[in-house]
């Protein structure tokens, strides 16, 4: 329950308790004192308060019964002692009147107001125990989103080194051939690390830059290659400018170019939104003798960030046979905000 939730709570009691205390007491039942009353009303509410802001917190223990008893014990002592304060010292000093016959003892004032403490007592911690429940529940969520951001960032520190690390590994191998296409190589990963170091630490990018990030490191892919136009990949964006999690889908590319068998059959790389939803599709054959496509750090860390970011909001289907792997990847992008 929210704070101002809360608030509305409080208030809409003490209207209410004031209505029937007071107000109906003296025009609906008509044997009320306005001052008899009044008093009463305040000492209801001073007890609420004192039990609500310091007996509860303090002795309130589901496991310890004896404590809940003191507790309930010195909140009535309080009920009591204010009670017996406003109507049997100040009301005879000021107004000649009190609430009880001249004479009554004390220690039958007080187990007459057992009773009349009790329910304000066990309103007021009723309204305390909500109050510490919600408390409770909005630290669990944001020790909940600390750790989930956290972990987020663990995961996306773990994309860039590694891939950085087979692209350095891909230019190595350009340069060792003493081939011209190193240095467009070397531009095309700068390119791909200018993007990575500014987006990286946001929570969102925009499609399109997540597109972008694969055309980069498709163009970079092609340049070491045999065959090329063996590379195929179909975009259908209609909405650019929908929202998702950075380096969420590159992982997969740049998996299929280290493991797969590009240069002698090819890859297929299809990716369409509709309507805010995302579809990633990408099929690529095996090389010889690779028994764990799936096994890579890339796509173990697209799984979990998955599941961190879109829980039930994606479907993931990863079919691998001897020779061929398949990712079909679905998002729904609508829950994100692009100003995040």
């Amino acid at each position: 329950m929210k704070k101002n939730q809360i608030i509305f709570l409080h208030i809409l009691y003490w209207l209410l308790s004031f209505i029937r205390t007071v107000i109906m007491a003296k025009y609906y039942y008509g044997n009320g004192n306005l001052l008899v009353d009044g008093t009463y009303f305040l000492t209801n509410f001073v007890c609420f308060y004192i039990n609500y802001f310091f007996v509860v917190p303090q002795f309130f223990d589901i496991n310890k019964l004896y404590k809940t008893l003191i507790g309930f014990f010195i909140s009535v002592c309080i009920f009591v002692m204010t009670r017996y304060f406003m109507q049997e010292f100040m009301m005879p000093l000021f107004f000649g009147i009190r609430n009880y016959a001249e004479g009554t003892t004390f220690f039958h004032y007080f187990f007459d107001n057992i009773y009349y403490s009790s329910t304000i007592i066990f309103t007021s911690t009723v309204f305390c125990l909500i109050k510490l429940f919600s408390q409770s529940e909005k630290e669990k969520y944001e020790l909940m989103e600390e750790k989930k951001n956290a972990e987020l960032q663990a995961l996306k520190t773990q994309i860039n080194p590694h891939f950085i690390f087979n692209s350095l590994n891909n230019i190595y191998s350009l340069v060792y051939q003493n081939s011209d296409k190193a240095l467009p190589a070397l531009e095309e990963l700068s390119q791909l690390l200018r993007y990575s170091t500014k987006d990286l630490e946001k929570d969102f990018i925009q499609l399109d830059k997540e597109v972008g990030y694969m055309e980069s490191l498709i163009a970079l892919e092609k340049l070491r290659i045999k065959n090329p136009e063996l590379i195929l990949f179909d975009k259908d964006i209609k909405n650019p400018k929908l929202s998702i999690s950075p380096m969420l889908l590159v992982p997969f590319v740049e998996n299929a170019f280290k493991h797969g068998d590009i240069s002698g059959k090819g890859m297929e790389l299809k990716v369409s939104d509709d309507n805010g939803r995302l579809h990633f599709y990408l099929r690529n054959s095996k090389k010889q003798r690779m028994k764990d496509f799936s096994s890579g750090i890339g796509i173990g860390n697209v799984k979990k960030r998955l599941q961190l970011i879109y829980p039930d909001k994606h479907w993931l289907e990863i079919t691998e046979t001897e020779d061929t792997f398949i990712i079909d990847l679905k998002i729904d992008l609508h829950t994100n905000n692009p100003g995040k």
